[in-house]
């Protein structure tokens, strides 16, 4: 089912779920009912294996997105790996409908650009495929994503396919984007939400956690917590090393 009003919450189904199994015996799943969501940004960060992109994915399926990443429609499985999570998963939405979607799973968007390719062929000499309408890849520049680094090919996602009054689900956008990327990714979602578009990303980088209006979910062992920018983990072991760079890596090489 496609869900397209703002995201306003989450809950968790807990009922019929094996809290002794995964995922349901992630924390952040025992610990909580449902987490709230920002109307701009909501940022899950924290150490692998905390859950916050098996989460990010339930949002994601739930919203009606393919789990290996995508728009609205897009409907291909090139491996099933995702979690059942989402079948325990209830969301609350507004009444402020959203025209365009995107769920970046930056493992799987390899994927996702053959799809676009497999879509596009065959198609007739004006350009348009023999199933009607114009060439998918249009909408990303007109320019094969395969034929692009890994960082172009995310930043024509974000420049070209993202187009305002969306909802984005990204996870780790910031794998193929330079420290300088991330920052001009700021501004391009700053003009997105200007545009009533809402964010939910799952990130390691300090640069995207930086943007001010936002609500961070820190997922540890011990479960969920909400965290200042200043507070979060992240910022703090970056903070920590770019003080003395030189003692870190000293200390850290002495074991």
């Amino acid at each position: 089912m496609i869900s397209k009003g703002e995201l306003i919450e989450i809950y968790f189904k807990k009922e019929e779920a094996n809290l002794n199994s995964y995922p349901f015996n992630l924390p952040f799943f025992t610990q909580r009912d449902g987490l709230k969501m920002h109307p701009k940004v909501t940022y899950f960060v924290g150490e692998n294996g905390t859950g916050k992109s098996t989460l990010l994915e339930a949002i994601a399926v739930t919203s009606g997105f393919n789990p290996e990443g995508g728009s609205f429609n897009f409907n291909f499985n090139t491996r099933a790996s995702h979690s059942m999570l989402y079948k325990h998963l209830v969301t609350s939405r507004g009444v402020h409908r959203r025209t365009d979607g995107y769920f970046l799973r930056s493992e799987s968007f390899f994927n996702v650009a053959t799809e676009i390719e497999n879509l596009d062929r065959p198609f007739d000499d004006d350009g348009f495929p023999l199933g009607g309408g114009p060439k998918v890849i249009n909408a990303y520049g007109g320019k094969s994503l395969h034929e692009q680094s890994h960082g172009e090919s995310f930043w024509a996602l974000f420049i070209k396919r993202f187009r305002g009054r969306g909802f984005y689900v990204l996870d780790e956008p910031e794998a193929a984007l330079s420290p300088a990327k991330q920052m001009a990714m700021l501004l391009r979602m700053n003009e997105l939400i200007n545009e009533g578009s809402q964010f939910v990303i799952a990130t390691h980088s300090p640069i995207l956690i930086a943007y001010p209006d936002s609500l961070i979910y820190e997922f540890t062992a011990d479960g969920v917590q909400v965290r200042t920018y200043e507070q979060t983990g992240l910022f703090q072991t970056y903070a920590e090393f770019f003080m003395d760079p030189a003692y870190m890596v000293s200390r850290l090489l002495r074991g």
